[in-house]
């Protein structure tokens, strides 16, 4: 009886989820940015609507006390307001408008760089046509199906909305004053002490003292002042602070 081999079944898998933008600089660095989705990006706006609202609403409060005038100004400011308000923002604070800058989000080129006036003034004059038909529609169903979140503002003017990356704060260390190794530690035995010293806030007592009594053992440091001594030497390999 004759068997036939069994056919073997390939599935080709999907790429991963992964909405990182990569950009290469001029020097060749790989630039990563986190392209916003579209509820921070909703909300951000949302909140910006609500300060021109309150700008509008106040100064139009001051200008009704000024009659046909008060109206002529108000048509002014109304314009002013609606149209230069983000695009003022965008060029002159690093992309980022009152209501960007409390979701954590920047507007920048394609390419990572500062956004302009030109791109500032396309994306914010297409606004109207991602509002349409209503209630912002286009520019949410493009935001949706574009890899990177782009409305049709963002696509004209080659921008994109990106999260602001936070600056990474490293640990404190105690407050010790420096104190100069027995002998020059490897880059290894450098880090060990450093990452000891930034980590020991974490840990309990009898963890910091176990952790010292054994990286300070090369030193010829005994275990009563070991935590002091490797406080010191990391204090002198970072230098001043």
């Amino acid at each position: 009886m004759l068997e036939t081999p069994a056919l073997q079944r390939t599935a080709t898998l999907p790429p991963p989820l992964d909405t990182r933008y990569q950009v290469e600089t001029p020097e060749g660095i790989d630039l990563p940015l986190r392209p916003a989705g579209l509820m921070p990006r909703a909300l951000a706006f949302a909140i910006d609507l609500g300060i021109r609202g309150l700008i509008l609403g106040f100064l139009f409060g001051i200008l009704a006390f000024f009659g046909d005038l008060g109206i002529g100004l108000g048509s002014i400011l109304l314009f002013i307001v609606s149209w230069w308000y983000m695009v003022l923002f965008e060029v002159l604070r690093q992309g980022c408008s009152p209501g960007k800058q409390m979701m954590g989000l920047r507007v920048v080129q394609d390419d990572g760089r500062p956004i302009g006036w030109s791109a500032s003034l396309i994306r914010n004059l297409l606004r109207f046509v991602d509002m349409l038909p209503f209630g912002y529609t286009f520019g949410a169903i493009s935001c949706l199906q574009h890899p990177a979140f782009k409305r049709l503002g963002d696509l004209a003017a080659g921008t994109l909305v990106v999260y602001r990356e936070q600056p990474v704060k490293r640990p404190a260390l105690p407050s010790v004053l420096p104190v100069r190794p027995p002998f020059a530690l490897s880059l290894n035995e450098q880090r060990a002490v450093l990452g000891f010293a930034e980590r020991q806030a974490e840990l309990s007592q009898a963890r910091v003292n176990e952790l010292a009594t054994i990286l300070a053992a090369p030193l010829n440091v005994q275990p009563p002042r070991a935590v002091a001594e490797l406080n010191g030497i990391a204090r002198g390999l970072l230098g001043p602070t």
